[in-house]
């Protein structure tokens, strides 16, 4: 059950911090960021997930679009983050659920300041290694 509570979160929180997509050859990445307070304790502690006003977390999972996958399948990924003061390799959590597979990085924020992200992720069964970077800007949450 808390695991179903879990992904209900993961789908309905990015829409208050926009989903985001990106297209790899025929592969999809699929990411957002999630602010640590729209977990519950329980959900929180069930993944080893820190809570607070200044933290969050990356979602990302890569599907084949080509094959009609809407689940998300395993990679390979490492990266890392970095903001004004802070910054490092990305701590990253695999999480399999059924035949899904997405990838979870907690990470803590300076409010109003951006949050840069870099990484290389490689989806099982491809030969090909991508690159990805983006930044965003975030909010404590009172």
């Amino acid at each position: 059950m808390t695991r179903l509570l879990f992904l209900w979160v993961l789908l309905v929180a990015p829409l208050t911090h926009a989903q985001q997509s990106e297209r790899f050859d025929n592969y999809e990445l699929h990411y957002s960021i999630v602010y640590s307070t729209f977990l519950t304790p329980q959900v929180a502690a069930d993944f080893g997930l820190p809570r607070g006003k200044d933290k969050a977390m990356l979602t990302l999972s890569v599907r084949d679009a080509e094959a009609g996958d809407i689940q998300g399948r395993p990679m390979a990924i490492s990266g890392r983050s970095w903001d004004l003061i802070n910054g490092g390799p990305m701590e990253i959590k695999e999480v399999r659920e059924g035949r899904a597979t997405y990838y979870l990085v907690p990470f803590e924020f300076l409010d109003q300041e951006y949050r840069f992200f870099e990484f290389t992720f490689t989806p099982e069964g491809s030969d090909t290694s991508y690159d990805y970077k983006f930044k965003t800007q975030l909010w404590r949450q009172e």
